[in-house]
C-alpha cells in the first residue's frame, strides 16, 4: 500500500480552500555574480537534493470513497520544469515590486495533481541580485519524510556538497480499483480504523477531518487555558479572501541584542532576544491601530500564539524537541516600551518556568509525526487553534549566523512567509540570519491596505527602545 498521509497531514488538505492556501513561503535573496545568476546550475542542484528526499516527486491521490486518508504516490509524469521557474522583475526591480510578485504567488494554493512543491527563481534585482521563492505544503513537510525546500538547497561553502547517489526504483502509480483494494485489506488488519469507518461511514472523509481536529482541539483547550480570558476583538479577526500582501523588513540582530545587554548590564530583569523582538512587534502594532482610529486604554491587548523554545538556542531551524507554544498578551495599550518589554518578558519567563505552553511533542504525537521546522510547526499550530484563542500568530526562528550558499551564490537576506489560519488576518514571521532578522508580514489584501504602516513601525518601534536606553533610565524603572 502506498504512504498514507497522516490525519494531521490530511486535515490540512481538508482545510485548504481557494481563500486558504496551505503552504510556507520563504524568500531568500542572493548576491549574483558577475555573469548573473546560474539558473541551470540551481535548477540541477534542486534535481539532486531532492533525490534525496522523495517525497519531493510524490504527489497526493484521494483513496476511492474515502476508505481511508489520501496516499503519497510517486508522481510518474514528475517534471522538474513545472516545479523550478525562471522569473524577472524589470531592472532594476525594487523590494517592493519583489513584495507585490511573493504576494501573487503566495496567494494562490499548490496544484495537488503535482507534488505538493514550487520554486522561482526571479532575476532582475537591484544590486546585481536575485531571489529564490519557495512554496511548500504543510502536509509534505513533516520532519521525518520531507525537510523545508529552504534548508535543502543551502550550504555553508560556497561550494555545494555532492549529493548522494540513489538508486531510484520506477513505481508504477496504483489505479483507482488496486487503491480501493489495498484500502481494504488495510482496513481488515486494524480493527480500530475499520471501527471508525462503520461508525462514522464510508467516505466522509470531511468527517475524518474534522474527528482528528477534535483531537487536536484537547490541545489546543489546554493551550487555551494558559490566557485568562478569550482574545479581544481585533481588526486582525475577520473572514479573509484570498488575495495577499506581503512585505519583508530588516532588523539587526546587535540591535536586538543592545537593549537586551543594557537592561542586563543596568541590573534590571532578564530578558531574552526574543522578548525584545516581541516588543518591537507589539510597538508597531500599536502604532498601526492608533493610525487607524482604533480605541485604546492602558489595559488593551492583542493576544500573540508564539511557538518558543524554552531558554536561548544558537541551534539553526530544523528539527527541534524542545519546542512550545505560548500564549502572550501584547499590551499594545501600554505607551511606554520598556513597560511593554516587562510585562512581555514576564509572561515568557513564567511560560518557561511553569510549563504553561503545550509542549510540541504533545501536539505533533496526536499524529505520529516529529517536528519540522518552526515555522512550518507554529503554521500547523496556528491552523489548528481557534482564533477565539488569539489575534495574530508570531512565530521567530533562528537560523544560521554565518553565511549560507545556493549554488555558490551568496546569501544575503532570508524572509519567511507564514500561512493565515482561519479568520486571521496577518501572519508574522521571523528568521534570525547572519546578524540581521528577517521579518515576513502575510496580511489579508482586503483587510490590511494599509500593512505598509506596521511595516514601517517595526524600525521605529526598535529606536523607541534605543531611546530609552538612555543612561539611568533603566535604573529608575527597577528601583
Amino acid at each position: 500500500m502506498p504512504d498514507r498521509l497522516t490525519p494531521v497531514d490530511a486535515s490540512f488538505l481538508y482545510l485548504e480552500g481557494a481563500r486558504s492556501a496551505m503552504h510556507v513561503g520563504s524568500v531568500m535573496i542572493f548576491q549574483a555574480p558577475p555573469a548573473g545568476p546560474d539558473v541551470q546550475r540551481i535548477i540541477d542542484l534542486v534535481a539532486g537534493r531532492i533525490e534525496q528526499v522523495p517525497r519531493y516527486r510524490q504527489r497526493v491521490r484521494e483513496v476511492p470513497g474515502g476508505l481511508s486518508t489520501p496516499v503519497w504516490i510517486a508522481d510518474g509524469h514528475f517534471d522538474l520544469s513545472y516545479h523550478v521557474r525562471r522569473s524577472a522583475l524589470p531592472r532594476p526591480g525594487s523590494h517592493s515590486q519583489l513584495e507585490e510578485f511573493v504576494g501573487r504567488i503566495q496567494s494562490r494554493p499548490l496544484d495537488r495533481a503535482h507534488p505538493l512543491w514550487e520554486m522561482y527563481v526571479v532575476e532582475g534585482l537591484e544590486h546585481d541580485r536575485f531571489a529564490i521563492v519557495t512554496k511548500t505544503h504543510l502536509a509534505l513537510v513533516d520532519g521525518v519524510n520531507a525537510l523545508d525546500l529552504s534548508h535543502l538547497i543551502l550550504d555553508d561553502t560556497p561550494t555545494p556538497q555532492p549529493p548522494v547517489p540513489v538508486d531510484r526504483v520506477s513505481v508504477r502509480e496504483p489505479g483507482d480499483l488496486e487503491l480501493v483494494v489495498r484500502s481494504i485489506a488495510g482496513l481488515a488488519t486494524d480493527p480500530r480504523r475499520l471501527a471508525g469507518r462503520l461508525v462514522g461511514g464510508a467516505g466522509d472523509v470531511v468527517r475524518s477531518a474534522s474527528r482528528v481536529l477534535g483531537a487536536a482541539g484537547e490541545v489546543a483547550g489546554r493551550l487555551a487555558r494558559t490566557a485568562a480570558s478569550p482574545a479581544p476583538e481585533s481588526p486582525l479577526n475577520v473572514v479573509t479572501g484570498a488575495p495577499r500582501r506581503v512585505r519583508m523588513v530588516e532588523v539587526r540582530l546587535e540591535e536586538l541584542r543592545a537593549v537586551r545587554d543594557h537592561l542586563s548590564a543596568a541590573g534590571g530583569p532578564q530578558v531574552s532576544v526574543t522578548d525584545v523582538m516581541l516588543t518591537v512587534v507589539t510597538g508597531a502594532l500599536a502604532a498601526w491601530l492608533a493610525a487607524r482610529g482604533q480605541p485604546m486604554h492602558t489595559g488593551t491587548i492583542l493576544r500573540a500564539l508564539v511557538p518558543m523554545s524554552v531558554g536561548e538556542s544558537t541551534r539553526p531551524v530544523g528539527l527541534v524537541s524542545d519546542v512550545h507554544a505560548a500564549v502572550v498578551d501584547l499590551p499594545v495599550g501600554e505607551s511606554d516600551p520598556y513597560v511593554r518589554l516587562d510585562r512581555i518578558a514576564y509572561q515568557m519567563r513564567r511560560e518557561a518556568r511553569d510549563r504553561h505552553a503545550v509542549d510540541a511533542g504533545a501536539i505533533v504525537g496526536l499524529a505520529g509525526f516529529a517536528p519540522s521546522t518552526l515555522h512550518h510547526l507554529g503554521a500547523r499550530m496556528a491552523n489548528a487553534m481557534s482564533r477565539r484563542f488569539f489575534n495574530v500568530a508570531v512565530i521567530n526562528a533562528p537560523g544560521s549566523q554565518h553565511p549560507m550558499y545556493a549554488a555558490g551564490a551568496r546569501m544575503v537576506a532570508g524572509y519567511p512567509v507564514v500561512p493565515l489560519a482561519a479568520g486571521q488576518a496577518l501572519s508574522i514571521g521571523l528568521t534570525s540570519y547572519d546578524g540581521v532578522v528577517g521579518i515576513g508580514l502575510n496580511g489579508d489584501r482586503g483587510a490590511l491596505p494599509d500593512l505598509d504602516v506596521i511595516a514601517g513601525c517595526l524600525p521605529d518601534a526598535l529606536a523607541e527602545l534605543a531611546v530609552g536606553m538612555a543612561p539611568g533610565r533603566a535604573e529608575s524603572r527597577h528601583e
